[in-house]
């Protein structure tokens, strides 16, 4: 971790130059050592040093911030910030609010985001951290939305102006270990309980994974977020924030979903064409909600994948066209991917506890043609669809 006074020079013009030199060799881990030894003939070991693991870090951040390349970061805290599509999505909820408090800032993947919306009030305890985002704020001329404040959350003991609202996403990361229970979180969820009448709305972020039931006692609604398809993060939202109870929202778009408990779809055995939600549906329990916004069926009543005979394009489920319905068993499975010269096959599951892989090297292929295999339940019983993807 880079202390105060490296930072500092860093940000000196001696160690800008040292940066420039660091990244112009775009440096990986594997070059650390010799890119480091290079800089050090030219510039003092610690600006060296941490002018190597900047520009590592720069290129690793690429992949969560557009302006990646003239920003700051400290490694764990890479690893923890938002990325900047999600951070931009979320930060549109804040709009009308004269303030935003950004509740344990880090780096500042959110409060970059949410200082294009209304100005921004960072708080955290780390002093580098702040010293981070002051310069990623300096980087990217959003100095004047930003004031930053060095402070324990637990001893805030802070008035918060009227109509101002707040950002918590505490640490779910601890030595590369994930929290799973949101009272492990650093600090835990529970310090929230003061906030929640403090401010006029505030967002809560959690794990994706979150167990529900850990989080029953708070009156909010929860919204899933996923991105490209992959499920991303969990969202309470209380006071003027609060909308549905479960909401799911599928990035680029946005595009969300918002419903409360539904009765149970009818059941089919799989028609024309099978729909797997996006993992943010599903994890809302918005797969039923879905299903009737689509006319759809669900194949099994503990199984999200959804049927109908009409094709329907949503972006809230990806399409399949069912092309064979098989009972499982691996002498079927084989005998009818052969008979279409099958030689490579994707294997999907939900609601089976087959090794894939095991399943793969057991069929012994040896055709010609690529096919999709859908492994799962219906009626009760175990499938193999022979699918297309739409």
């Amino acid at each position: 971790m880079i202390d105060t006074e490296t930072l500092c020079q860093l940000l000196a013009p001696l160690g800008q130059e040292a940066l420039a030199v660091a990244e112009a060799a775009e440096p990986d881990e594997a070059d650390f050592l010799p890119i480091f030894q290079r800089l050090a003939q030219r510039f003092p070991d610690p600006l060296a040093r941490a002018a190597v693991e900047q520009a590592i870090l720069r290129r690793r951040a690429r992949a969560k911030f557009s302006h990646a390349d003239q920003m700051y970061f400290a490694r764990e805290a890479l690893e923890q910030a938002t990325s900047e599509p999600l951070a931009q999505y979320r930060a549109t909820r804040f709009h009308g609010f004269p303030y935003i408090f950004d509740l344990g800032c880090g780096i500042g993947g959110d409060t970059l985001a949410l200082a294009n919306v209304a100005p921004v009030i960072g708080i955290d305890k780390d002093r580098i951290r702040l010293m981070l985002l002051a310069a990623n704020a300096q980087a990217l001329d959003l100095q004047e939305k930003i004031s930053l404040v060095q402070a324990d959350l637990y001893d805030l003991g802070m008035w918060f102006p009227p109509r101002s609202c707040g950002f918590f996403d505490p640490a779910r990361r601890t030595n590369e270990r994930r929290l799973h229970s949101v009272n492990a979180y650093q600090p835990p969820i529970h310090i929230i309980h003061e906030w929640i009448t403090s401010f006029e709305a505030l967002a809560v972020k959690v794990s994706p994974a979150v167990d529900l039931e850990q989080i029953a006692e708070y009156d909010c609604e929860v919204e899933f977020v996923s991105w490209r398809g992959q499920l991303k993060e969990a969202i309470l939202w209380f006071g003027a924030l609060r909308g549905a109870a479960r909401k799911a929202t599928v990035l680029p778009g946005p595009h969300s979903l918002t419903g409360e408990a539904q009765p149970p779809l009818l059941l089919s055995s799989p028609m024309t064409y099978l729909y797997e939600p996006d993992p943010a549906v599903m994890r809302a329990g918005l797969v039923r909600c879905l299903g009737r916004q689509m006319n759809a069926h669900q194949i099994d009543p503990t199984i999200a994948f959804l049927t109908s005979n009409d094709f329907i394009r949503t972006v809230f489920a990806r399409a399949f066209r069912v092309e064979e319905v098989i009972p499982f068993s691996l002498k079927r499975l084989r005998a009818a991917l052969r008979s279409r010269d099958v030689g490579t096959v994707t294997l999907k599951k939900r609601g089976s506890g087959v090794d894939t892989d095991d399943l793969i090297r057991r069929l012994r292929l040896r055709g010609s043609r690529e096919e999709t295999v859908i492994l799962t339940r219906t009626d009760g019983r175990m499938v193999a669809l022979i699918v297309e993807p739409m």
